[in-house]
């Protein structure tokens, strides 16, 4: 069984593990197109920090999914990246 086969099983079967599965998803996706822009703008973790106006290590940890930021902070950071964040 592949991952993807294995997210449909779940999906399927756990209503509770699927909605999980599907905001981690959601999460991976802000932050993997985050780093994306990030790197293809040429900035680094301490630049992005700086015109955000937040810490360095705040910007890590987004990065590295060990926190959860608040909306407004992924709003600043897209902001800044010329990024849009849209809801469907």
């Amino acid at each position: 069984m592949n991952w993807e086969d294995y997210k449909s099983q779940v999906k399927n079967s756990d209503p509770v593990g699927g909605q999980l599965l599907t905001e981690a998803e959601a999460e991976a996706a802000i932050i993997s197109a985050i780093i994306k822009r990030r790197n293809a703008l040429g900035l680094s973790q301490r630049d992005l920090a700086s015109l955000c106006n937040i810490p360095q290590s705040s910007v890590a940890r987004i990065e590295s999914s060990k926190t959860t930021p608040r909306l407004s902070t992924i709003v600043k950071i897209c902001n800044q990246l010329g990024l849009t964040l849209s809801i469907s």
